[in-house]
C-alpha cells in the first residue's frame, strides 16, 4: 500500500475515532459502513446479520468499480446486490489497499468526512 494512502485512511481512523471509539479496525469499520447503508441506526445484531452487514459494505464499496450493482430492497429494508464482475485476483497487500481506498472514497464523498488539506 502507497505511503500516501496509509496516511490518509490513519487520519479518517483518528477522526472516526473520536465519534465510535479507540480502535477501530477495517472490519469494524465495514460493519458500520453495513448498518449506515441499512438506515436502522444502532441495534443489536446477530452474528449472522453482522456478517451481512459486512458484506453490504463491501458490495457498496465496490459498486463503484463496477463489481457490484445495488438492486433493491427486500421487505425488511435490507440493501441487495447484483454480482456484476468477479474481483479480480489480488495480493493481500492490493485487496487491503483496493478496500481502504474504497473507504476513503465512501465517507468523503457521503459527506461524513472531509479529508484534511495539508500545505508541505
Amino acid at each position: 500500500m502507497d505511503h500516501d494512502l496509509s496516511i490518509r485512511f490513519q487520519k479518517l481512523v483518528k477522526y472516526l475515532e473520536k465519534e465510535f471509539g479507540e480502535g477501530i479496525d477495517e472490519t469494524g469499520l465495514l460493519f458500520l459502513i453495513g448498518v449506515n447503508e441499512l438506515g436502522r441506526g444502532a441495534e443489536k445484531f446477530s452474528k449472522r446479520e453482522k456478517m451481512e452487514l459486512i458484506h453490504i459494505a463491501i458490495c457498496t464499496l465496490l459498486e463503484p468499480y463496477g463489481n457490484y450493482r445495488f438492486i433493491g430492497r427486500d421487505e425488511d429494508n435490507w440493501p441487495h446486490f447484483e454480482l456484476l464482475d468477479e474481483i479480480p485476483e489480488l495480493t493481500k497487500k492490493d485487496q487491503e489497499h483496493l478496500i481502504k481506498e474504497a473507504m476513503l472514497d465512501y465517507f468523503v464523498q457521503n459527506g461524513y468526512y472531509q479529508e484534511p488539506f495539508d500545505i508541505n
